[in-house]
């Protein structure tokens, strides 16, 4: 059973959402808690294309490596980082919709090793949730142009 998961439907064509979300220069729009990418390997994102993540966790930054392990355009990506025994794989199956829009399915991952990330694994689940539990939310308002209304409507 996944750790972490979550389904949304966004109405935008499955080639759009997949772009988009593949992209991880968006990272920092899609998650609240990334404040820095780089991109590590040269050439087009695939199997092997690596990205420095730099993240905001309770007032401290914090980076990882981040993986694509898996990579079909349109379909499907993987991605996992690994630390001090800590590996957590984020699975993104993408799906077009009757009507044209693309069903998006998130599933995370934790694994650890060594006594002590087992015994904090369930910390570790509750921080990633908190972190990262809603962003397809935010990846559908970002896509659907409803992010910019929000944050206008929250100005006035």
């Amino acid at each position: 059973m996944p750790d972490i998961q979550d389904s949304i439907i966004i109405s935008k064509p499955v080639e759009e959402v997949f772009s988009y979300a593949a992209n991880m220069d968006n990272s920092s729009k899609i998650m609240q808690n990334v404040v820095a990418i780089e991109k590590l390997t040269d050439g087009p994102v695939q199997v092997g294309t690596k990205f420095k993540e730099t993240r905001e966790i309770r007032g401290r930054q914090a980076s990882s490596i981040i993986e694509f392990i898996e990579f079909l355009p349109n379909e499907r990506y993987v991605v996992q980082s690994e630390a001090n025994g800590l590996k957590v794989i984020y699975h993104y199956d993408f799906k077009p919709t009757v009507d044209g829009g693309t069903k998006v399915h998130f599933q995370g991952d934790i694994h650890t090793s060594g006594i002590v990330m087992k015994l904090t694994k369930p910390i570790i689940r509750k921080i990633l949730k908190k972190e990262d539990g809603d962003h397809l939310s935010q990846l559908k308002r970002l896509l659907e142009g409803t992010a910019e209304e929000e944050e206008t409507e929250t100005k006035e």
